[in-house]
């Protein structure tokens, strides 16, 4: 039993070594000029709607870049054999199963560069044209995925198969040029989220409740800052500044600690459950085109109340039951949508926490850039182990006992306003 664990390790070893290969000759493509002048072939090659500029680009993009990277990864693939007939002779052989891999995808380049017929739509499937069928993927790459790489930023995105690469040099999600909208901007996290994201080349809109401009302090300069007024119970009124948007970031909420009374409710479920879920139905009906199943995504603060004590009984309740939902919403969503599970920061809402705001703003921009669909950035070590199991399960659960009904949203405003 050990022998054969032992054997399938070196041989999924090898196709993931010459994964990695790949992923990082893509990369040094985009940076080193002898292998861009072959690269940008590639990225000659397509349209928008993924489909080719014209055949003749198209098989000379295969025999400039599809196979020179191929060649790379054989050879790559034959020092992964000779490090396994090294240290373990007897699983030598396992390792060859890298090069195989290796040599489906030189085939496959060299037929694309023939033209041969169905060589496209059998062997290049990430570039597919057609209507995008699901969000970009997590770990795996699909045609959404990668089509940000060609469209959204040429600099991120390098993988061609697994993202694992792209997660561990931030690459996986482009935040530069994004058009992102933040709502509790005038709150502490609010304003750091704006600050590290307008870092990070985002074109930053602050949303908020307070009539007075949001700006931000950068390099000892004050910026001011786009800013929208809204008021909750009217969300519809931000529908058409949502169309602009690329990530919509819900982080308003409120905290009545200790009280319980009818109107402590009412304000706890109205501002952090239903707010937030009315912004996210009006955001999710912007996202029509592939462009938009890409590049548009929503973050939603549910916080650690979802599987932890807050002290604080309606901000607990109203949080999971948020959490809850967005997780159900999430199954059938457009777009990428994204949890931040955040524990106890220093604000007005928690003026205790234990946690910057800052520093937490600054995690949670480095962990989305790594495309982490559930950001945790807390101090207890219990969240890390118990959220990942309560949303496995809960999400399970939904799938199992609930369906997608076409066309009908979430919630709507008549719903809320019998709340």
């Amino acid at each position: 039993m050990i022998s054969l664990i032992i054997a399938v390790s070196w041989g999924l070893g090898s196709v993931l070594w010459v994964e990695v290969v790949r992923d990082f000759y893509h990369t040094l493509s985009h940076y080193y000029p002898p292998l861009y002048r072959l690269h940008v072939w590639h990225h000659r090659v397509f349209r928008p709607d993924l489909t080719p500029a014209s055949d003749e680009i198209y098989r000379e993009a295969h025999w400039y870049n599809d196979v020179p990277e191929s060649c790379v990864m054989l050879a790559f693939s034959v020092l992964f054999w000779g490090l396994a007939h090294f240290s373990t002779p007897e699983y030598q052989w396992v390792t060859l199963f890298g090069s195989v891999y290796t040599i489906s995808f030189l085939l496959s380049a060299i037929a694309r560069g023939m033209g041969l017929k169905g060589a496209h739509e059998l062997t290049d499937l990430t570039h597919l044209p057609g209507p995008f069928l699901t969000p970009p993927s997590n770990w795996k790459v699909n045609r959404s995925y990668h089509w940000r790489h060609h469209f959204d930023n040429q600099k991120a995105y390098y993988c061609g198969t697994f993202t694992l690469v792209d997660k561990l040099m931030g690459t996986a999600l482009s935040l530069k040029g994004k058009t992102i909208a933040v709502t509790g901007a005038s709150g502490t996290l609010g304003q750091s989220l704006l600050h590290h994201l307008h870092n990070r080349g985002a074109k930053v809109i602050a949303l908020t409740s307070k009539e007075q401009t949001v700006t931000l302090s950068i390099n000892g300069e004050s910026l001011p800052v786009k800013t929208i007024n809204w008021q909750i119970g009217k969300e519809s009124d931000l529908a058409g500044e949502l169309e602009k948007v690329d990530i919509l970031i819900l982080n308003h909420g409120i905290n009545v600690h200790g009280e319980r009374t009818a109107d402590a409710i009412a304000r706890s479920y109205q501002i952090n459950t239903f707010s937030s879920l009315e912004l996210m139905e009006l955001f999710l009906k912007t996202v029509r085109t592939n462009e938009d199943i890409a590049r548009k995504e929503v973050w939603v603060n549910t916080s650690e109340a979802e599987v932890n004590p807050a002290f604080s009984p309606l901000y607990e309740l109203s949080k999971r039951a948020l959490g809850d939902l967005v997780t159900m919403r999430r199954l059938d969503a457009p777009c990428v949508v994204r949890k931040l599970i955040l524990g106890p920061f220093k604000s007005n809402l928690n003026p205790i926490g234990v946690m910057s705001a800052d520093w937490v703003a600054k995690q949670i921009v480095n962990l989305a850039v790594r495309d982490v669909r559930n950001i945790i950035v807390t101090v207890n070590p219990i969240t890390f182990v118990a959220f990942p199991i309560k949303e496995f399960l809960v999400s399970i659960y939904f799938k199992l006992f609930s369906r997608k009904t076409p066309d009908v949203g979430l919630v709507n405003s008549s719903v809320i306003g019998k709340v």
